[in-house]
C-alpha cells in the first residue's frame, strides 16, 4: 500500500503518530512517500523532514513487515522553480501545497494515498483504497464544513477535504490537474489554497462515506479520524484544535482515549529516536 505525506520538520510528530497507526491496520506492506523540501520564505526558515526520522520509521515499519519502506523526496528546487507566488504569504504554510508537485516525481506510484499528518488510521483502509479509479483523478470525502459554502455544482455537495485523498496518478498526469493547480495558485490568493484549487480545477472527483475521513467526531465505523479545526456552540460559541499527538488535550477537551495504546507506542518511538528513557502516557478514564 502506498501512502505519501508532504511538509517539514515540525510535522515529524504527526507523520509518526500516523504511519504508526497505519501500521496497526494495514497487514500488506506499507511504502511511504514523504515529500519535503528547505524553504526561506516570508521572514522564516523552513526546515526538511530528517533522514533520522525517516530512518527510524523504516525501522519500525520493517519489524512487523520486512518488505515495508520509506521514502524521503527533496522537492525544494521543483518547488522553487514554479513557487505558488499568490498563495505564499497565506494563513497556512507553503508546505500545504507542496502535494500539488507529486505529478512531477517519478518515483511516485500510479495509486497513492494522501494523508495529512493529523490523520489517524483507526480501521483497516483496504477497502478505500483498492477502490475503482478509472477514468477519476481523485478520491475523498466531502469538507465538513467546506460542503456548505465552496461547492462548484449549486445542485449537490461537491467540495472535497483535502487531508484523505486517492490519488490516481496516471489520470492526473493525463489531465494535468496539478500542473493547473500550481497555475492557480501561483496566479490567485485563495482560502486553503490547494484545497481550493484541486476542488475548482478536478474534473473527475469521487465523493466517499464520511468514514474515511471523519473530521467531527469518532464513529464506530471510522476509518480515518482527521484531527480539523472544529466548531463548538456550548457553553459558548468557539473554535477547538486539538492534535492527536497533544495528549492531555485529547484526554480532558475531547474526552477520547480510543487511542492510548497508539499514543503509548508513539511515546516509545519518540523516546528511543532520541535516546531518552521511556515513560508511558497518563491513562484517563473518560471516553467519548
Amino acid at each position: 500500500m502506498n501512502i505519501l505525506y508532504c511538509g517539514d520538520k515540525k510535522m515529524e510528530k504527526g507523520l509518526v503518530l500516523s504511519v504508526l497507526s497505519l501500521s496497526g491496520h494495514v497487514k500488506e506492506p506499507l511504502h511511504i512517500y514523504i515529500m519535503t523540501m528547505s524553504l526561506w520564505a516570508n521572514g522564516r526558515s523552513y526546515a526538511p523532514v530528517s533522514e533520522r526520522t525517516a530512518l527510524f520509521l523504516e525501522g519500525n515499519l520493517r519489524e512487523k513487515n520486512s518488505e515495508s519502506s520509506v521514502c524521503l523526496l527533496d522537492v525544494s528546487t521543483d518547488f522553487q522553480k514554479r513557487p505558488p507566488t499568490a498563495n505564499m504569504n497565506s494563513r497556512f504554510t507553503p508546505y500545504c501545497m507542496l502535494r500539488l508537485y507529486a505529478d512531477l516525481i517519478p518515483e511516485l506510484p500510479n495509486r497513492i494515498l494522501y494523508l495529512d499528518e493529523d490523520v489517524l488510521c483507526r480501521r483497516d483502509c483496504s477497502a478505500f483504497y483498492y477502490q475503482a479509479m478509472e477514468g477519476r483523478e481523485i478520491a475523498g470525502v466531502l469538507d465538513y464544513y467546506g460542503k456548505w459554502f465552496f461547492r462548484e455544482n449549486p445542485l449537490h455537495f461537491d467540495y472535497l477535504n483535502s487531508g484523505v485523498l486517492l490519488l490516481n496518478m496516471k489520470e492526473i498526469r493525463r489531465t494535468r490537474l496539478f500542473r493547473r493547480c500550481r497555475g492557480l495558485c501561483q496566479a490567485n490568493r485563495m482560502f486553503m489554497p490547494d484545497q481550493s484549487a484541486l476542488n475548482r480545477l478536478a474534473g473527475s472527483k469521487k465523493i466517499c462515506n464520511s468514514k474515511y475521513n471523519e473530521q467531527r467526531k469518532l464513529h464506530k465505523d471510522t476509518v480515518f479520524q482527521h484531527f480539523t479545526t472544529s466548531f463548538r456552540f456550548f457553553p459558548f460559541f468557539h473554535m477547538v484544535t486539538v492534535k492527536p499527538w497533544q495528549i492531555e488535550r485529547m484526554h480532558e477537551e475531547l474526552r477520547l482515549t480510543e487511542y492510548d495504546d497508539l499514543l503509548e507506542e508513539y511515546q516509545t518511538f519518540m523516546a528511543k529516536m532520541k535516546g531518552e528513557k521511556v515513560t508511558n502516557i497518563k491513562r484517563e478514564t473518560t471516553s467519548i
